[in-house]
């Protein structure tokens, strides 16, 4: 469903190191190591719609090797603002192995720059959600987000 308008303001998390390459409130590297819903032609700012949920989609990635350094934002993401939901129900294929239907369906999200974010299931968390922010859309300004703020991982997430 697109051209919806959110009727309140949300949140939103995402992890990253502050000192990087790029910014943590940045969609470069999602151009270098493209996700689940995006390709190296259209950057998004992937996040969490819980602070857990960005955890577990950092430890997914990063493959049992927390790179160093982690911080979190908080994303406002303000009433009025544009909004899509894509459900999993609504797009069959968006959890397959090679992710083509979502990057399909992200790709044109983007370049139509249909909405400002875009609510996606998480492939690791299913109950729960991503927020996809559109860098390029005009409302991206809109959106604010706190200062990084270190993150406490609980060594027993990674022990055997």
């Amino acid at each position: 469903m697109s051209g919806q308008r959110l009727d309140r303001t949300l949140y939103a998390y995402r992890i990253g190191d502050p000192d990087g390459r790029y910014p943590i409130f940045d969609g470069t590297g999602s151009t270098i190591a493209p996700g689940r819903w995006n390709t190296m032609t259209t950057p998004v700012i992937y996040a969490g719609e819980h602070y857990s949920t960005s955890m577990l989609e950092k430890l997914v990635h990063a493959n049992g090797l927390m790179p160093p350094n982690q911080h979190y934002i908080e994303i406002t993401l303000p009433g009025g603002l544009s909004y899509e939901i894509v459900t999993k129900d609504a797009l069959p294929g968006w959890d397959t192995a090679l992710p083509t239907v979502a990057r399909e369906f992200g790709h044109d999200w983007v370049k139509g720059r249909r909405s400002a974010i875009l609510i996606a299931p998480s492939f690791v968390a299913r109950i729960e959600s991503n927020i996809l922010i559109n860098p390029a859309h005009s409302e991206c300004a809109q959106i604010e987000h706190t200062l990084p703020a270190p993150i406490w991982w609980d060594r027993r997430l990674f022990s055997a």
